[in-house]
């Protein structure tokens, strides 16, 4: 674990399975309002094959904010400093919604960086249908308001819908809580205004694009547009899943990444 520093801001970042560097990397990106600890049921099983780089997002966790109103273009290039420091590149990375904003940028301004990507539940220009939209709006006026304790229950609500899923609910709203109102409100406006839809044909990284069914947050279409417009990309869409798909859909996300991974990896390493 250690601190990358970029200008004026620092970078949290954390390796597992360090031993196994002369294998393909990892990189995880996280989801808006969360931090690395998200992908706690993947690191053990992924890092049994693989090495993996799990970080906080600018402006996430324990990472710091970065001045002024930082793009989704700024994050991307603030890890893309970190990875060519900490990691053996180029590396496969995961990003969920604005991580896999950020996990495209990086394909497409450092492609010698990423070996291949895993877009879930993410978009190239954020569009949400009538629901989502209307969630979208209440959540920026919680943040407007101050109260972060507000948007932390809400937005959990719309991740754990479900009556088992009291505990999921609970830890997420604690983590969304947690974040300043300040930082929370750039990443929003960071996400709102990415728009790269034109761009998805540069994207020559294989490319695999995972949908939770039951998504309220990024519409279907959204996703599928990533996988009709990405070459060569393909979709899965994990049933019963909402938008925390690596949470809620946990074992089945599991498979399918490595699934992907070691298609591509076939060769490079012997499985554990």
């Amino acid at each position: 674990m250690g601190f990358h520093r970029v200008k004026d801001s620092q970078i949290y970042y954390e390796i597992y399975n360090p031993s196994a560097r002369e294998r393909p990397g990892v990189l995880f990106l996280h989801g808006l309002g969360s931090c690395g600890e998200d992908w706690g049921l993947q690191i053990p099983i992924v890092s049994e094959i693989y090495w993996v780089l799990a970080l906080d997002m600018p402006g996430h966790g324990r990472s710091s904010q970065p001045a002024g109103w930082p793009s989704i273009e700024d994050m991307a290039l603030q890890i893309a400093s970190m990875m060519k420091e900490q990691a053996e590149l180029p590396v496969h990375v995961v990003g969920l919604s604005l991580g896999g904003a950020v996990a495209m940028q990086l394909a497409l301004a450092h492609p010698e960086a990423v070996r291949s990507l895993t877009l879930v539940n993410t978009f190239a220009k954020l569009r949400s249908g009538s629901s989502g939209f209307f969630r979208k709006l209440v959540r920026i006026a919680f943040v407007a308001l101050g109260r972060m304790d507000r948007v932390g229950v809400w937005v959990a609500a719309g991740l754990f819908p479900e009556p088992g899923q009291e505990l999921l609910r609970q830890a997420a709203a604690e983590r969304i809580a947690s974040n300043p109102r300040s930082a929370y409100l750039r990443a929003i406006w960071a996400a709102t205004l990415f728009d790269i839809r034109d761009r998805l044909n540069e994207i020559n990284t294989p490319t695999l694009v995972v949908a939770g069914a039951n998504d309220q947050t990024v519409t279907m279409e959204t996703k599928r547009e990533l996988a009709d417009l990405i070459p060569g990309a393909d979709l899965v869409v994990i049933p019963d899943s909402g938008h925390a798909t690596p949470i809620d859909a946990a074992a089945e996300f599991n498979r399918t990444l490595l699934d992907f991974l070691s298609k591509l990896d076939i060769g490079t390493y012997e499985a554990a």
